[in-house]
């Protein structure tokens, strides 16, 4: 009962969150005005209210939902609370390599989304990479995947300074803000992001199985090597298109599974989809309060989820160094 009351709690407030955002910003217009509007046509302010700011809406809980999905993914092929699409580099990988791209070959810009996905499969390779040999060991992996995110990070600064138009679009693309979003980025999201989340959804199975000893799993008929690979590539396709689309966001895949598994347990059967509406929650408020508080001076969603999680991972990498880490 509990869990289903929460489900609930976060749907409505997921609702009126994005009825209220619809509804605020420089155009304001009633309940009533803008339905007629949506519906019928002939006003001008819900015209402009559908083009610029209902897409920027999607973009924001999709790219929640994906990262947070990702976020829950990642988690359970490492056995370790503290992975996150943002942390360990993966999005930063992913943003780096639709950048290099678009400095080195501009035409391919339109191919972003697809160089994003090889980028984060790129870094999350080097992750595994670098920590095979130590076991994969939770510690580990979150220090390499933090001297990943550096790398990649510094890197994607040098090619901004290059200053050409494809690598200023595509910084456009990866920022935070989700300004200027469109019905085209919406499309994109909807294919990608919702194969990617879909798929998740079939793989709680597999996800519960990985929180058993890789013996135990394999006797209970899973092929643990490939229900990894499975999971990580899942995991980096979310999280490469919601960086390729929504923008370079850290820490929703750290808090939201966190937050989630305190309020639904641990099933991913129930946790994929819980994190998936708590995401789309997270990054619609962190948006809206960014673009709202300090009005026409917008924050970047980024800069609202660093102020929340760099202290939340702190609390986390100290808790998992006394559980996680042996």
């Amino acid at each position: 009962m509990k869990k289903l009351i929460c489900f609930l709690v976060v749907a409505v407030l997921l609702v009126v969150l994005a009825l209220y955002s619809i509804a605020t910003g420089s155009i304001k217009v009633g309940f009533g005005e803008l339905v007629s509007g949506l519906l019928f046509g002939g006003n001008d302010n819900v015209e402009v209210i559908r083009d610029m700011r209902l897409p920027r809406i999607i973009v924001a809980m999709l790219s929640g939902a994906a990262l947070a999905v990702s976020g829950v993914l990642l988690q359970a092929v490492m056995r370790n609370p503290l992975a996150d699409a943002g942390v360990i580099g993966i999005s930063a990988g992913a943003g780096f390599v639709s950048v290099f791209v678009a400095t080195v070959w501009p035409v391919l810009i339109f191919w972003m989304p697809l160089f994003s996905v090889l980028g984060g499969l790129f870094a999350c390779f080097l992750v595994y990479a670098f920590t095979w040999k130590q076991g994969l060991r939770p510690l580990h992996l979150i220090l390499v995947g933090v001297a990943i995110n550096a790398m990649f990070s510094g890197l994607n600064q040098l090619f901004n300074y290059r200053g050409s138009y494809a690598v200023t679009q595509v910084n456009q693309a990866v920022s935070s803000i989700f300004t200027m979003k469109t019905w085209n980025d919406v499309d994109i999201m909807m294919t990608y992001g919702l194969i990617g989340l879909v798929a998740a959804l079939f793989l709680g199975t597999w996800c519960n199985l990985l929180a058993l000893q890789d013996r135990t799993a394999g006797n209970l008929g899973l092929n643990v090597l490939r229900a990894r690979l499975v999971i990580s590539f899942v995991a980096v396709l979310l999280a490469s298109v919601a960086t390729a689309i929504g923008g370079l966001i850290a820490f929703v895949g750290l808090l939201v599974p966190h937050i989630a598994r305190q309020l639904v347990g641990t099933n991913h059967w129930l946790l994929i989809p819980f994190s998936a509406l708590l995401g789309s929650l997270l990054i619609l408020l962190a948006d809206t309060v960014g673009r709202t508080i300090i009005a026409p001076i917008e924050i970047p969603a980024s800069v609202i989820m660093m102020i929340i999680g760099g202290p939340f991972l702190i609390f986390m990498l100290l808790r998992g160094e006394r559980l996680y880490a042996n």
